[in-house]
């Protein structure tokens, strides 16, 4: 059931949020070494496991985020003027398997809540990622699987917030779903000099697991929060947080809220209100280059300081999921569905230009070290 525990409807963004139109697309030097969803191909999600416990009590939830965005899925098709579908068979620089369609088949709406769906077929369509300079329909590639990813560039960029997932998870060898942020403009240069938010992660739910000292019969039932940041591709950084929901539970097996919480120099991670995971500005950096072509650093809180946007999207195999678990892609478990039930966003009405004044901590919460940029 849909429900609104937080602020109020508004139709569009208050102040200090920038939706409803607005920003730039991704540069092509952004989009030619973009992931995904969030890993490169040599690289794996970065957790810090050190916590022998996850947290488990939930937090109570400032009532001063006042509702700004939101998509409850209750039309019949999907809102346009809200998301945008790719359409490309690129595998996301992560060697991912699945075309991305704006079809029926791949992305549709039913009783209130989207569905993503992944799919084994074979299936053609442009080789490039849709915002790269090189985009040619007539350029083509052809990938085993086909799949949807959403995106609100455009229509839904903010900086600063509470952002908020209800979500139902797909499970299977070889399957990836994310619901994550990229930035509108790329204002610190190519991906990730200017940052990515992994708001919920998960690879290969249901399949044997492969996390240290795990029973012989433990599935895998990890969700995971990661920032990405530093320089551009190949010299990115990142650091990230895993996260067991209480009681065994799996996140395939029903809905769960994945939420957010971004303010100036701080971003905090939750799962059903529980705040698992918290990264400063004190373990994160951008180094880019100027106009002048000379590395600098980025100031404050660089790159978590521009407009983002969120994606939504439901990919197989890749550099992550195929390589973890039980290696590898399942054809056998598709079609899988990503299901998602709700997305708001909240400003924080005590300080929409910084985000602060409607922080829910817990004491517990991992305190993630991040990195510190190298000398230049």
């Amino acid at each position: 059931m849909k429900q609104f525990s937080k602020g109020i409807i508004i139709t569009c963004v208050a102040i200090g949020l920038t939706a409803c139109g607005g920003g730039s697309s991704e540069s092509t030097a952004a989009e030619s070494t973009t992931s995904g969803n969030s890993t490169t191909p040599d690289t794996i999600t970065e957790a810090n496991t050190e916590s022998p416990q996850d947290p488990a009590e939930m937090v109570l939830i400032s009532d001063q985020w006042q509702l700004v965005w939101q998509d409850e899925f209750d039309n019949e098709t999907i809102n346009l003027t809200k998301w945008s579908l790719e359409v490309n068979c690129y595998g996301g620089g992560n060697n991912e398997q699945q075309c991305y369609t704006d079809r029926a088949e791949n992305a549709f709406i039913e009783q209130g809540v989207l569905k993503i769906v992944a799919l084994k077929e074979n299936f053609t369509g442009p080789a490039a990622q849709d915002d790269d300079a090189n985009y040619n329909p007539s350029n083509t590639r052809t990938l085993p699987y086909t799949s949807a990813r959403l995106r609100s560039k455009n229509k839904g960029d903010w900086t600063f917030g509470r952002f908020e997932i209800r979500a139902k998870l797909p499970q299977g060898q070889g399957t990836w779903p994310a619901v994550w942020m990229l930035p509108t403009e790329w204002s610190y240069g190519g991906w990730a000099g200017s940052g990515e938010i992994d708001i919920m992660e998960a690879v290969n739910l249901k399949a044997k697991s492969d996390e240290s000292g795990a029973a012989v019969d433990q599935e895998e039932s990890r969700v995971h929060g990661t920032l990405h940041y530093g320089r551009a591709w190949p010299e990115n950084v990142y650091s990230g947080q895993e996260f067991h929901l209480p009681g065994s539970i799996n996140p395939a097996d029903d809905f769960h809220e994945y939420a957010v919480e971004w303010q100036a120099g701080e971003i905090r991670w939750y799962v059903d209100d529980i705040h698992f995971a918290t990264q400063r500005d004190t373990g994160w950096y951008s180094q880019y280059m100027n106009n002048n072509g000379v590395l600098v650093n980025g100031e404050g809180g660089a790159p978590f300081d521009q407009n983002f946007h969120l994606l939504l999207n439901f990919a197989v195999g890749g550099a992550w999921a195929a390589n973890v678990n039980e290696k590898g892609i399942d054809e056998s478990v598709f079609p899988q569905s990503l299901e998602i039930d709700y997305v708001r966003v909240y400003e924080c009405s005590v300080s929409p230009s910084t985000g602060a004044g409607c922080e829910a901590i817990a004491d517990d919460a991992a305190m993630i070290e991040g990195h510190q940029a190298p000398a230049l």
